[in-house]
């Protein structure tokens, strides 16, 4: 099933956020460090709730590792960024797909854009910027698992 990936997230409430999405959904997220907070479970605890614990985290202590290991993994990195013409919606996902967000104040590096697969927008009315990075996991993420089949069972 398809994983999320964080690049060097900056505001903890949005992290807690997806980590307890992604534990509500079974897939794993990876956070590619540094972050701009401390990785600790009280600065993630508000949003996270008591979901954490069961949250699948994955720490790369680079864009590099997490390069590395994608690439022994073959897994296909799809990147969400404003910089793109494709919607995401038109895009087929496969379940070995990660997904990666990056920083809220920032994006990724140009760096990063390169190294991307693929690069997928989410269509928004004119004249708006950005929508919450945690909102745009749940919604690509949503689709990703549609399309592979990938949501939990039901119980």
């Amino acid at each position: 099933m398809p994983d999320l990936v964080l690049f060097q997230p900056d505001i903890p409430q949005n992290t807690g956020t997806i980590l307890r999405t992604a534990a509500c959904l079974g897939i794993a997220v990876h956070l590619i460090e540094p972050a701009g907070f401390p990785l600790s479970d009280s600065a993630l605890k508000r949003a996270g709730m008591d979901y954490l614990e069961r949250a699948a985290l994955v720490r790369h202590l680079t864009f590099e590792a997490f390069d590395e290991w994608r690439n022994a993994g073959q897994r296909r990195l799809v990147l969400l960024t404003t910089k793109s013409a494709e919607p995401y919606a038109d895009f087929s996902f496969r379940a070995s797909d990660l997904l990666l967000l990056g920083r809220e104040s920032a994006g990724v590096p140009d760096t990063v854009h390169e190294r991307a697969d693929t690069r997928l927008t989410i269509p928004m009315a004119n004249g708006m910027r950005s929508l919450n990075v945690a909102i745009s996991a749940a919604i690509v993420l949503g689709e990703a698992l549609r399309q592979t089949g990938g949501f939990p069972a039901a119980g």
